[in-house]
């Protein structure tokens, strides 16, 4: 009896310890972002624990409705293609604060990844994007010793609609507005820009233009090519 008692004793305490254990934490999904543009639906997944800055700030632009309304700008065949910032006039909006850069996070600018637009200063990114139409590895972090060895920041991934972006590719471009070309022939506009599961939001502005705002420079010819490293402006 004295066994029986116990073996009852040694076990009562490992089943409570079973019952009352917590489950452990279900797996937290990454956020995903639908752009509705005027040739096609794109759907992106990001990377918050690669890139926490240069997500939230996506996601902060997204949910305030901001890209609503805003141009794919720049096609590049056989590079990218850019957008987030000048509306269907070509005008570019107001926007909140830079990001620092985080291009050394270890991913590469690989067909179908999405990055951070920015100028000759790494944390000089903003509201703008872009979508790598092949493998841009040179446009990968090197080495903080410039902006030109610090590479672009890899944020996230199309993870339907590449049929879209390359479709995007293949439109003629021509010189419009403040740009020297790159524009494409008809402008592509993202109709919207939601966060997917989470509730829709009225579409906000965030600003009107900026008054004397300079506009980007012209895509390098030597991007094209890829002869020198090119500089994806904002």
């Amino acid at each position: 009896m004295f066994k029986s008692l116990l073996a009852t004793l040694l076990i009562l305490p490992l089943t409570l310890a079973a019952q009352t254990a917590k489950p452990a934490a279900a797996a937290v999904a990454p956020p995903q972002v639908l752009l509705h543009t005027s040739q096609g639906d794109i759907t992106l997944e990001l990377y918050p624990d690669k890139a926490p800055k240069s997500v939230a700030n996506f996601l902060q632009y997204v949910r305030d409705g901001f890209y609503d309304g805003t141009v794919l700008h720049r096609v590049i065949a056989g590079y990218l293609v850019q957008g987030g910032l000048y509306t269907r006039d070509l005008q570019p909006k107001r926007t909140r604060p830079a990001v620092a850069s985080e291009a050394d996070n270890g991913l590469s600018n690989l067909r179908g990844t999405v990055a951070v637009a920015r100028g000759a200063d790494p944390n000089s990114g903003t509201s703008q994007f872009f979508f790598n139409l092949v493998d841009n590895r040179r446009l990968d972090f090197v080495g903080s010793q410039s902006g030109l060895t610090w590479g672009y920041t890899v944020f996230g991934k199309v993870i339907a609609g590449m049929d879209v972006v390359d479709k995007i590719a293949t439109l003629p471009t021509r010189a419009l507005g403040p740009f020297a070309g790159d524009v494409p022939n008809p402008l592509v506009v993202i109709l919207s820009a939601r966060v997917i599961g989470e509730e829709t939001r009225a579409a906000t502005s965030n600003g009107g233009p900026v008054a004397g705002a300079r506009a980007p420079a012209a895509a390098p010819a030597a991007a094209r090519h890829g002869k020198k490293t090119a500089h994806i402006h904002h």
